[in-house]
């Protein structure tokens, strides 16, 4: 199998997971960094394995006829410019999230992308999680029905003592709590529910706690989807929060439920045959941290790598995917600024 070169923009914390776990996959290597910072190429050749070059201006690595792929691990308010940068120049894209801060972005992004015929991989990594990949298992399987309500929510602390926290605070950076960090939930969402979502209704709000104070947006926001045919979701995005990071996951089927890693299903000897005061546990790794050392990106990255192999879009988490949770996630923050509800179909640019 062809080893794909790539080169990564941006060098933060990110970035370093982004490196070891494509180089770890075996059929990737990042071979170029280009960042804002004049780094050294023989330490960072040492830390990470492998030669890796340095560029200072995107433009320099993108003539690189060897590089195969770029992997955007720069502020969100980069990437449209440099993801069409990419594209126009026949590079394959990883995309950290949120892909970008607005709607007008994200299309001008897919139009690049279309009309360059590239392929791509968003960093919607949960969904190749342990847990993930478990529960979707057991709604493919049929053991919780159909689902008519799902709830998956984000809670995670992001303040002074997170690397984050530092340019996630600016409007003009992190967008909304759901932009920052909460997407990962949504997504999820999404993933276990499908994405013909009609209309969302949204509401924020803030935390008195003085750690919080930089922000300058809503740092707590809940979400209610109504998908088109009358099912319901939910996802509360909640980075002010004071307790350990917790990505809460409920799925009622009409058949049974899923509560993180558990589940009942009625599938399983039928209603006589259960403790209703029981659930069964699921073997698997539950989402529990938000250090991005901890998050599956050799998983993601590998499926991305296999399918570019063979020529294919990747699976779950491509561009157009990845497109429809950020048209959700707009459409969610229009409407805690506009206080109503918001249909999908009022989404222009």
């Amino acid at each position: 199998m062809k080893k794909f070169n790539v080169g990564v923009v941006g060098y933060g914390w990110v970035a370093g997971a982004h490196i070891d776990s494509i180089n770890a996959t075996g059929q990737g290597q990042v071979t170029a960094v280009c960042s804002s910072r004049k780094l050294d190429p023989e330490e960072l050749s040492a830390r990470h394995g492998g030669e890796i070059r340095c560029h200072t201006g995107l433009k320099k690595m993108l003539a690189d006829p060897s590089i195969d792929v770029i992997s955007v691990c720069s502020y969100p308010y980069q990437h449209a410019r440099q993801v069409i940068a990419a594209a126009e120049a026949g590079k394959h894209l990883i995309i950290e999230k949120p892909l970008a801060l607005n709607l007008k972005d994200l299309r001008a992004m897919q139009k690049a992308v279309a009309k360059a015929g590239v392929k791509t991989c968003v960093c919607f990594e949960c969904r190749y999680s342990s847990q993930f990949l478990a529960t979707k298992a057991v709604i493919d399987r049929g053991l919780l029905g159909e689902i008519h309500y799902g709830e998956v929510d984000y809670y995670h602390g992001i303040g002074p003592w997170y690397g984050q926290f530092r340019w996630n605070t600016k409007r003009n950076a992190g967008g909304s709590s759901l932009l920052s960090a909460g997407c990962h939930a949504l997504d999820a969402l999404l993933l276990c529910m499908g994405d013909a979502v009609e209309s969302v209704s949204s509401y924020s709000t803030g935390s008195a706690n003085r750690d919080f104070k930089k922000y300058e947006y809503d740092s707590s926001s809940v979400t209610i989807l109504r998908f088109k045919d009358g099912r319901v979701g939910k996802t509360a995005s909640v980075i002010d929060c004071i307790q350990p990071y917790y990505f809460h996951t409920h799925l009622v089927g009409s058949e049974g439920s899923l509560l993180d890693n558990k589940f009942h299903s009625n599938k399983l000897g039928g209603p006589s045959g259960l403790d209703k005061n029981k659930w069964s546990e699921l073997s698997m790794k539950l989402v529990d941290s938000g250090d991005v050392s901890d998050h599956p990106f050799q998983t993601l990255f590998e499926a991305f790598f296999a399918a570019l192999a063979k020529g294919r879009e990747m699976p779950l988490t491509d561009l157009s995917t990845a497109a429809r949770t950020h048209e959700i996630i707009f459409a969610a923050d229009l409407s805690a600024k506009k206080n109503r509800p918001v249909k999908l179909s009022e989404l222009r640019a």
